[in-house]
């Protein structure tokens, strides 16, 4: 009884960890994917990608000036800068040709085909993490996989970037969030000011939202990689598309074409199969 009860001890911890990584990750998508996306591709029209990042780098950083100065101490103490520097380089690229994407594609088609990163990303956990991945989870990822080749340079960066947000997961948060801003300030400054239009006035309302929304999403999305394994939310990153979908249709007009329709629910069927065989096969495992 002793052994059964200090085994729930031991495994109830790592479960909640799970679902609150989850619940993080739910949040993320409902700001950046169901906010920050529609804005992008508003103001896309208008001003070029490289402007939109620097931009958002800009008015994120002055949002976190005060986490800065909190965590002044830990900025000094930085445990792997190297790999800091290594993600928010993925990040600037997969940000900014995500940008550009958003403005040309249809937004559903746009996440469809970013679904393919959360299956890279399963794979990168299991080959620079470790991290163990069941037959069951592989095969719904595959399905769902097949699914986004039904509608086919940011996967793979993109999915570089959340591999190396997770290896951080010792790093402090904050340090995490300046090095990504500032990092993507740097290295889009060159491009943006070279590309760069006049803002308008009236302009700046949506630009300041973009980067508050997207600043609130990395603060979410660092803390759901921090406390979570990457292979469990890998898939979960697939209900995006829902957020986006709507995004698309009720702003926007766009009503997606029918093999994305089809590819989207393969993606889903796929991943609600594989969340029940697993939910099931732990059901099991307790009642033995």
């Amino acid at each position: 009884m002793n052994a059964h009860g200090q085994s729930e001890k031991q495994e109830n911890p790592r479960e909640t960890d799970t679902r609150a990584g989850i619940g993080w990750l739910l949040l993320d998508m409902t700001l950046v994917a169901g906010g920050m996306t529609a804005l992008v591709k508003a103001q896309g029209v208008t001003y070029p990608a490289f402007q939109l990042v620097f931009i958002r780098a800009m008015i994120g950083l002055i949002f976190i000036l005060p986490l800065i100065w909190r965590h002044r101490m830990e900025m000094l103490r930085v445990k792997y800068p190297w790999r800091n520097l290594f993600r928010i380089c993925c990040n600037a690229i997969a940000l900014t040709s995500n940008f550009i994407a958003i403005t040309l594609l249809p937004l559903a088609t746009v996440n469809a085909v970013g679904f393919s990163r959360p299956l890279v990303t399963m794979a990168m956990a299991v080959a620079f993490l470790g991290e163990r991945v069941s037959r069951y989870r592989w095969a719904g990822a595959c399905l769902a996989f097949a699914g986004v080749l039904v509608v086919l340079v940011s996967v793979v960066f993109g999915a570089l970037a959340v591999i190396q947000t997770r290896a951080l997961r010792q790093e402090n948060t904050t340090v995490m969030m300046v090095f990504y801003t500032v990092g993507l300030a740097v290295i889009t400054a060159v491009p943006a000011i070279w590309t760069w239009k006049p803002v308008a006035p009236l302009d700046w309302g949506p630009l300041l939202a973009i980067g508050l929304l997207a600043q609130m999403g990395q603060y979410c999305f660092l803390r759901a990689y921090r406390i979570a394994d990457a292979s469990v939310l890998a898939p979960v990153s697939y209900l995006s598309i829902l957020f986006v979908t709507a995004v698309g249709y009720f702003l926007f007009d766009e009503v997606p074409e029918t093999r994305v329709v089809l590819g989207i629910a393969i993606i889903l069927v796929s991943l609600q199969s594989t969340a029940l065989v697993e939910y099931v096969l732990k059901a099991l495992r307790r009642r033995k």
